[in-house]
């Protein structure tokens, strides 16, 4: 059986710079011999919607703004990196650039939490789009959208991670 600090210290960042989620899953033994997308996500998951609105508020705001300042100085985590670039967030016009800027600002006003989405096959029209749409939500339907977000960027990156079944 993984040691808990082995499970923290490889999936602590799945749900981006919260360990407490991969602690509190292996604590509260919801972790088994096989580690699996399946059994992994789910338990994940099962904690992050267990925990405080608060904790979970944490969690958004640790995600960072899509082709943001931590892009830009190069800042963001390995796995976010490879994320908006692969949907060609790292190659934006400045017109682009300065579009997203604009939104990102005008949502963290609105919401109190960056814009998210799992951006794995969507290209940055897709992204815009998304983000146009969903600025317009109320805070609860947005809190909603973005855990749903951030629980399925935690699934796509334990599938990099892990077998399937």
């Amino acid at each position: 059986m993984i040691s808990r600090d082995e499970f923290v210290s490889r999936f602590g960042g799945v749900f981006e710079h919260s360990p407490f989620i991969a602690e509190r899953a292996y604590h509260d033994g919801f972790i088994g011999e096989a580690l699996t997308v399946d059994r992994v996500h789910t338990a994940l998951v099962a904690i992050f919607r267990a925990a405080s609105e608060e904790e979970r508020l944490g969690v958004l705001r640790a995600h960072p703004d899509l082709a943001g300042r931590l892009a830009i100085a190069g800042e963001l985590t390995e796995d976010s990196r490879q994320e908006q670039a692969g949907a060609g967030l790292d190659r934006l016009s400045a017109a682009e650039h300065a579009r997203f800027t604009e939104l990102n600002n005008a949502y963290v006003e609105k919401f109190g939490f960056p814009f998210i989405i799992a951006v794995k096959g969507l290209d940055k029209n897709d992204i815009l789009a998304a983000f146009e749409r969903r600025i317009k939500n109320s805070r609860e339907e947005e809190f909603a959208a973005a855990t749903t977000q951030v629980e399925k960027i935690a699934l796509l990156r334990l599938t990099s991670m892990l077998p399937e079944k």
